[in-house]
């Protein structure tokens, strides 16, 4: 199974690094170059383990995903329900851990593409897509970090002052 990751450290604490990730609405469409549409599906006004999300990206891909943890300020893991057909499975998940007065965080994938006959090109293709796509986010992430209206806004929803 391809895994690959990306990584930055962000002048902000954990829990404000691990607020701006998990962002939805115009505040994560502000800063996410991948996301197009996003919301909490079934009802749910939070994310929490077992929360399931609708995501639609600027391709028009669309993916149902589960949260399967939900641990802040430290990491963040979900998995893929419905996607797009060439994924046979699908995850991703955050990291978060304090360094020197700001946040490492790691961004993860994993996945398997269908169909097997054709898996070792479509996920040494994936591997590669994938990986552009990672390293594109987290530094849109990380860019995030240092906006005063992203700031402001995880400020408001935590019920804080900005930072």
């Amino acid at each position: 199974m391809p895994r690959i990751s990306s990584q930055v450290v962000v002048d902000v604490a954990p829990d404000v690094a691990f607020a701006v990730s998990q962002t939805t609405g115009e505040v994560r469409r502000s800063w996410d170059p991948f996301i197009h549409h996003q919301h909490l599906m079934d009802g749910a006004a939070v994310p929490d383990r077992g929360v399931r999300t609708l995501t639609r990206s600027r391709h028009g891909l669309r993916m149902v995903s589960r949260y399967v943890s939900y641990r802040p300020p430290s990491s963040v893991g979900m998995t893929m329900e419905e996607g797009p057909w060439f994924f046979e499975t699908f995850g991703g998940g955050w990291r978060f851990e304090p360094v020197d007065g700001g946040t490492r965080a790691t961004w993860k994938y994993t996945f398997t593409c269908r169909p097997r006959l054709l898996r070792p090109i479509a996920e040494r293709i994936g591997r590669a897509l994938l990986q552009h796509d990672i390293d594109r986010r987290i530094a849109a992430f990380a860019r995030a970090c240092e906006r005063a209206d992203v700031l402001a806004a995880v400020a408001a929803s935590a019920g804080t002052k900005p930072v």
